[in-house]
């Protein structure tokens, strides 16, 4: 393959892009008040703007990439990145809160596509053995935007206005749309992806079981996040500034365990994800113990956001080589899999919560499902086909 542009110029360029749409999915959650206040809503409604975000995602990023599946890969980026600048300048401009769940709606539609997108250019412009790390790189960008986006949008928004958040947003989409253009190789397809055979992913056992793992397992890790704030503040006696600590760790570790994870070789993912998703498990199960020292407290974050993020690009891994009879819906599956396991994990949480289950409770539901996602990945690892993960000889270096 010819390339005009270095195999690190392209994925920094990728990683811009995960990081604009990471700030937009998650940066409304330190912002709800101010959406409330603003467009005269109850702050219960605006959880809208996260649960249908996340649903959106799940249900139309594989129905829009399936419409798509015979556009080369350069042109449909540069077409969502435009998708998503839009929905973003709709957003700084609402003028109610129907118009900024519109914009939700309009954003998510493009961000399963373009993850799965830019994780497949990601695996075919790396040779064999850098594959992971390529994967790990794309996802970088929506950790890095968990560490540093997310609370920046949330300062900018409490300290001046939440319509900024959404033009430095749609800016950061502005950038990343002139470096596709600029340096995203134009792929040719050596042939035009048939629907009917990139369906067959659905009679994957291999991509099944990354599923169930991902979903009844993984979604633990929803349930648990989804109240680390007031956990920091109820159970630790955290204040503000402290929150922001223990979440910015929570970020940081985020970040390091996915760029860890990159440095795993396919051939041992299997192995490497089961002892991820025990250690994930256990940080989980002594999470509310940890909360009574402040010091525990921290480096509770630091190991929750590690876990949940070092095991994330093993699992997109995993899907992407082992769907080789869809290697252009893989991608967006994967993307759109883990964010039907974010909602499905937030709704049981707040679900639990509503029965009065407490805080210590619901990390152990939560742990109980990741060690349930082990069980299943004991399972994989004794049916997988492990020739898919063994690296091949004829990959672009």
């Amino acid at each position: 393959m010819t390339m005009k542009f270095s195999r690190t110029t392209i994925l920094t360029i990728f990683m811009i892009g995960t990081f604009a749409i990471g700030m937009t999915e998650y940066a409304v959650t330190g912002l709800l008040t101010q959406f409330a206040a603003d467009l005269d809503v109850a702050v219960s409604t605006t959880g809208l703007l996260l649960s249908v975000y996340a649903i959106s995602v799940a249900i139309c990023g594989p129905v829009l990439r399936t419409l798509t599946v015979k556009f080369s890969p350069k042109p449909l980026l540069i077409a969502l990145m435009a998708i998503f600048i839009i929905s973003n300048i709709i957003a700084a401009t609402a003028p109610n809160f129907e118009i900024l769940l519109l914009s939700r709606l309009l954003s998510a539609t493009m961000h399963a596509p373009f993850f799965g997108l830019c994780m497949s250019m990601a695996v075919d412009i790396s040779p064999p053995h850098k594959r992971t790390s390529a994967i790990a790189a794309v996802q970088g960008g929506l950790t890095i935007a968990i560490m540093l986006g997310v609370p920046f949008g949330s300062y900018i928004g409490g300290m001046l206005d939440w319509r900024l958040v959404f033009w430095f947003i749609a800016l950061m989409g502005l950038i990343n749309l002139i470096g596709l253009l600029i340096v995203t190789p134009d792929i040719k397809q050596k042939e035009i992806p048939k629907l009917k055979n990139e369906m067959a992913i659905l009679k994957n056992k291999n991509v099944w079981m990354l599923i169930a793992v991902i979903v009844f397992g993984f979604s633990g890790v929803f349930t648990a996040y989804t109240f680390t704030e007031p956990m920091l503040r109820e159970i630790a006696g955290f204040d503000v500034t402290s929150i922001t600590i223990g979440l910015f760790l929570f970020g940081l570790g985020a970040v390091i365990g996915n760029f860890v994870s990159g440095s795993i070789q396919p051939e041992v993912l299997t192995e490497r994800l089961i002892v991820a998703m025990a250690i994930l498990g256990t940080v989980l199960l002594s999470f509310t113990f940890l909360l009574a020292n402040p010091f525990f407290t921290y480096v509770a974050c630091f190991l929750f956001g590690a876990g949940t993020f070092g095991t994330t690009p093993i699992l997109n891994a995993k899907i992407i080589l082992a769907a080789t009879e869809a290697p252009a819906l893989s991608g967006t599956i994967a993307a759109s899999v883990f964010n039907l396991a974010n909602s499905i994990g937030a709704t049981l949480g707040s679900l639990l919560l509503t029965n009065h289950f407490s805080f210590r409770e619901i990390t152990f539901v939560a742990g109980g499902m990741i060690f349930f996602g082990v069980i299943l990945m004991f399972v994989t690892h004794k049916i997988e086909d492990k020739s898919l993960f063994r690296a091949s000889e004829n990959a672009y270096d």
